[in-house]
């Protein structure tokens, strides 16, 4: 059975997205355009990477699969599964850790009832712990999608996680 190529995974959409990042980097350097790639496809699916859809990227940039994978697991950016609509990114880095992070866990750990790694069983919340975001000036801090949250208190992300539907 032969392997499905990217034109017949990826969607026109994601198509477009890749190439605008292929616009970026020289003609004969595709590969460099892999996390763009990879993000562009990614949220195409709902926030996670499959196998397949990695293939078809692999194939989209003329590259071998291990090296996206490498990407992949790589980049904590990256999730290989399903995750909630909204994915809560803390960083405990020495910054953050030293200006309460652990707080700022300990609370979403009580009220949410998940730990890192895990998803809200509504599939509305994930927490990820994060390494570096680099914003340590506003630390304790965290993203949410595209968005950064800083100087957090347990108070602030009661407020966050109120606004988000």
């Amino acid at each position: 059975m032969s392997k499905p190529n990217a034109s017949t995974i990826l969607s026109e959409e994601s198509c477009t997205g890749i190439d605008h990042w292929l616009t970026k980097y020289p003609s004969n350097q595709k590969q460099s355009a892999v996390m763009g790639a990879l993000m562009v496809v990614q949220e195409a699916n709902g926030g996670w990477l499959t196998t397949e859809l990695m293939d078809a990227v692999a194939d989209y940039l003329e590259m071998p699969p291990i090296a996206v994978y490498e990407v992949a697991t790589f980049y904590s950016m990256y999730e290989l599964k399903p995750v909630g609509k909204h994915k809560l990114c803390v960083c405990t880095n020495v910054s953050c850790m030293l200006r309460g992070s652990e707080d700022i866990v300990a609370h979403l750990e009580k009220e949410l009832g998940i730990k890192f790694g895990e998803t809200t069983s509504d599939k509305k919340f994930t927490l990820k712990e994060v390494e570096c975001l680099g914003a340590c000036g506003g630390a304790p801090m965290m993203q949410i999608g595209r968005e950064y949250h800083e100087n957090l208190t347990p108070e602030k992300m009661d407020e966050i996680l109120a606004k988000l539907d």
